[in-house]
């Protein structure tokens, strides 16, 4: 079917009435041909009598939903650029969405901006399609793979990859600092494929010694090395019909590293010891926390391997760059202890919620995860306050000591521990300007010069001695607000991160503010 008319028929599909309006308004300006439907059901009768290049379609709508409606307009022509509307942007939404061959998707409410921008890209990409004539829909397994949470703009790129490339059985290299879920990635792939019904072998490349290696990935024939006392197949031959994932490939030996391409090349290979060639059919799919660009250059990684990997490359983003995947991490954490039974943890207290976000997780997800565990373990209630975190995320400098109890946060006191944290830390320092502790500045006296830097007991003498001689109030209430001041505007008035300075919660640096009347001066 082909568009007859010279202006750009675009269908819109949703049982809301007011976001057909809203969308027919904005098209109306345009030199587009508007077609509209209430239903899938009534979409499908205007597909079979119009041609639209581009359809908006709502997911939930009542009677047939928007995925059976994408797969019953994909069945009746390929080429439409179906933009799936949806409130509800989950995991298995986006990779389904893809894998039944939506050109993307959009999140409610929209961005007028961004819906005029896709709907250029679209038009664009269905131009393209139309002159390409064994063009198929993307189709895949239903099987879903949970375990990948993210809502952020950087997990549902991913998605969208996996649910684009997960029916052929193109090798994909998935790179990404460590704990970011490249397993997890890798196995949804083969439970979206067209193997998903044969072995799933992982191997973990860098925890296996290098002589046992090659013996894991093809096996050994008897008496091919001491210890070898029977035959053995390798995860090739095993994974026979299925797909294989080499983790941290990067730290592959190089004669390791040759079998491999060989596999990857003729599908082929032959055992530790062996001279007979087992044939195998496998999809590849690999990973690295290293850089393999940097590695071919210093000649520790094949060239052509690498090419034979890097055909489609999927990167992770670190945690820190989706810092507002977080809550959502933490939750499905939380149910995931719920439902083993292994905590009865339901929530996070908001101040605990606030450094978890602001925290900068080196380690990942996986960091993530074992200390939301450890935290629900140590929780007495149903849920996980500040105390229950690790040190490291209660005070993210990591040093000093925790200078707050329940008890001084309820009184609202100043305890030792709060002055104490408050001080500066026993090193040595560089001497201050002449009028921070020296003579005041036009006071008549010769300049100071250089001199020894002060060891910390004479810098608080002096500082103790001016505070006793301008301040009419306590010398801890005056170091105190004036070390919480200074705090607040290094942070930009962030109390979490002010509070983690300082060492003190954030409820007791609330009371300071109050107490020495602060607001608006940071």
């Amino acid at each position: 079917m082909v568009n007859s008319g010279k202006s750009p028929t675009i269908l819109i599909i949703d049982d809301d009435n007011e976001i057909r309006y809203s969308l027919e308004r904005v098209f109306s300006s345009r030199n587009f041909r508007i077609l509209s439907a209430a239903s899938g059901e009534a979409g499908i009768e205007i597909i079979r009598s119009e041609s639209p290049n581009v359809v908006f379609l709502d997911i939930r709508m009542g009677g047939m939903s928007g995925l059976e409606t994408l797969q019953h307009i994909k069945s009746l022509d390929p080429n439409p650029m179906v933009i799936l509307m949806t409130a509800y942007g989950t995991t298995q939404t986006a990779i389904e969405a893809m894998k039944f061959g939506a050109f993307d998707y959009l999140m409610k409410p929209f961005d007028m901006k961004k819906v005029i921008r896709l709907t250029e890209g679209a038009l664009k990409a269905h131009e393209d399609l139309r002159r390409i004539k064994d063009y198929r829909p993307v189709i895949n397994s239903e099987d879903y793979q949970e375990g990948i949470v993210g809502h952020s703009e950087a997990m549902q790129t991913v998605f969208k990859v996996i649910g684009q490339v997960a029916s052929s059985n193109v090798t994909i290299l998935i790179t990404g600092e460590s704990g970011t879920g490249k397993e997890l990635v890798s196995r949804c792939i083969f439970q979206h494929s067209q193997r998903h019904n044969k072995p799933f072998v992982a191997v973990n490349c860098a925890a296996l010694p290098e002589n046992l290696i090659e013996s894991e990935l093809f096996g050994h024939e008897k008496g091919a090395f001491t210890g070898a006392t029977s035959q053995r197949p390798g995860k090739f031959e095993l994974c026979d019909g299925g797909t294989i994932f080499l983790d941290e490939i990067g730290d592959m030996s190089p004669p390791t590293q040759t079998k491999v391409l060989r596999v990857i090349q003729e599908g082929e290979f032959q055992r530790v010891g062996g001279s007979k060639t087992i044939k195998t059919d496998v999809r590849l799919i690999a990973a690295t926390n290293r850089n393999l660009e940097e590695m071919v250059k210093e000649k520790t990684f094949r060239e052509d391997l690498y090419y034979r990997l890097n055909v489609v490359r999927i990167r992770l983003p670190s945690l820190r760059e989706r810092k507002e995947d977080i809550p959502a991490l933490v939750e499905y954490c939380l149910q995931k202890l719920e439902k083993n039974r292994q905590s009865r943890v339901k929530k996070v207290s908001p101040e605990a919620a606030a450094l978890l976000s602001a925290y900068d997780w080196p380690g990942n997800v996986r960091e993530l995860e074992n200390v939301i565990y450890r935290s629900a373990v140590l929780a007495q209630g149903n849920a996980i306050l500040v105390k229950d975190l690790p040190e490291e995320i209660r005070t993210p400098s990591g040093a000093g000591k925790q200078a707050e109890t329940e008890a001084a946060s309820v009184d609202g006191g100043s305890s030792a521990d709060d002055v104490e944290a408050m001080l500066p830390p026993v090193t040595p320092v560089s001497p201050p300007p002449p009028e921070t502790f020296g003579d005041e500045p036009g006071s008549g006296s010769e300049p100071s010069t250089p001199s020894a830097p002060r060891t910390m007991e004479e810098a608080f003498n002096e500082l103790y001695a001016r505070m006793r001689e301008e301040s009419a109030d306590s010398v801890l209430d005056t170091l105190e607000r004036e070390m919480i001041l200074r705090a607040l505007r290094e942070t930009g008035g962030n109390q979490v991160k002010a509070s983690a300075i300082l060492g003190i919660t954030r409820a007791t640096l609330r009371k300071r503010i109050d107490q020495f009347s602060l607001k608006d001066k940071y």
